[in-house]
């Protein structure tokens, strides 16, 4: 599955006009490559065996930064799929996932052109610089969770 498969834009920022924070991908691929990196045995894998990542590709203090953002399976640690995207999109998801409520709770929508919107609703999300290291202060790290 291909990075420039997906376009993303953070959506629903503001908690008095949505449910949750949403970050929202259209999907343009094949069908069925989709359908095969989030299934196990036919089934959807459930969001409680998503962990979702962003790495900057850039200095992470730069206005401009891009970087890569991945959903993995967290019991197998296979990468489902990852896109490109502004990192301003994933801190501003950040920010209102924090704003919203104290789990911190957010969710990724990828929308298909056939089909239903696939939707994880999440509570986690490391960000991590460019050099791999983590940035507490930039993630959403839920309560009793220990790095």
């Amino acid at each position: 599955m291909r990075r420039d498969h997906f376009t993303v834009a953070a959506e629903s920022l503001d908690p008095a006009e949505a449910d949750s924070p949403t970050l929202d991908i259209e999907y343009d691929g094949p069908e069925e490559t989709l359908t095969a990196q989030l299934t196990d045995d036919s089934d959807q894998i459930p969001a409680s065996d998503i962990d979702a990542a962003f790495r900057f590709q850039d200095d992470h203090e730069s206005a401009d930064a891009k970087g890569v953002c991945s959903l993995t399976h967290r019991v197998t640690g296979e990468y489902l799929l990852e896109f490109n995207t502004d990192s301003a999109d994933i801190l501003d998801l950040v920010a209102a996932a924090r704003e919203e409520t104290d789990e911190g709770n957010y969710q990724i929508r990828i929308n298909r052109r056939d089909g239903e919107p696939i939707v994880y609703e999440l509570d986690a999300l490391l960000v991590y610089d460019n050099n791999g290291n983590l940035l507490r202060q930039h993630s959403l790290i839920p309560s009793g969770v220990e790095l």
